[in-house]
């Protein structure tokens, strides 16, 4: 397992048919072939008929390459595209509740301010952060809130797309 992390981090693209069943398709060459999926992330683009799904998985690029081939080969897939050497933007969406009370709400908004992140709900024993950037900024902001005591996390997982005038969309291909 620990050969699994010099592997290098592939964030890939997939624009699919917005039907149902593709995303299970699709995961299932990967799990095929060992290949744990870091994140995954599906939604709607700019055309509804179409999905676009951001997969983050390690491994070797030989292997990868083969199941990026068979991805291009399933009917319901429109392009991918990986973006290991490609300059590109990365967010990850978390929402955290972590434990407060009246002592630790000043030092909880001073830590959300300085990562930029939002208090979205308050209670009297709790409060959810609302953070998002990139997966270190987001693991940063994990690590400072982990005191607090967290109750609940959840994450949307990474979203991609390549700086500059590169795009996947059906309108302007690259």
């Amino acid at each position: 397992m620990s050969n699994m992390n010099r592997e290098p981090k592939h964030t890939i693209s997939v624009l699919v048919e917005n039907k149902s069943g593709v995303l299970s398709r699709i995961a299932g060459l990967f799990s095929a072939r060992g290949f744990n999926i870091d994140s995954l992330a599906v939604g709607e683009t700019e055309d509804p008929t179409v999905s676009r799904m951001t997969i983050v998985v390690k491994g070797d690029e030989k292997i990868l390459e083969q199941v990026e081939k068979q991805l291009n080969k399933l009917i319901d897939v429109i392009k991918v595209v990986d973006y290991l050497s490609t300059p590109r933007i990365e967010r990850d969406l978390c929402l955290i509740k972590v434990k407060t009370d009246k002592h630790n709400r000043s030092e909880l908004l001073q830590i959300a301010d300085v990562f930029r992140a939002k208090i979205v709900d308050v209670a009297a024993d709790s409060a959810i952060v609302e953070a998002t950037g990139d997966e270190e900024k987001v693991e940063a902001l994990i690590r400072m809130l982990e005191p607090f005591g967290i109750r609940e996390m959840c994450r949307t997982g990474i979203v991609a797309m390549a700086r500059g005038g590169k795009s996947m969309s059906l309108q302007n291909p690259e």
